[in-house]
């Protein structure tokens, strides 16, 4: 049996590609599995070795907080 080189697997590949698709959102349904925000709250990646410390974000806020209690007045603003 006769293998395919790279060349001819990124020939078929690109064959099976158009140059521009286009999509209708109007059927889109929200995700069911995402969590609900509260609105003006933000969404921060934790870097893996901090989030092994801070687990919940109840541990990430109040971490914060008390970082805030001890900034500057003018560094806040």
């Amino acid at each position: 049996m006769k293998s395919m080189q790279d060349s001819d697997i990124q020939q078929a590949a690109d064959d099976d590609m158009l140059p521009e698709y286009h999509f209708d959102y109007s059927k889109a349904r929200s995700n069911r599995f995402a969590m609900e925000h509260k609105p003006g709250s933000r969404i921060v990646v934790l870097d893996p070795d901090i989030a092994e410390v801070f687990t919940t974000p109840e541990s990430v806020n109040v971490v914060l907080r008390a970082l805030i209690a001890t900034m500057p007045k003018t560094a806040r603003e």
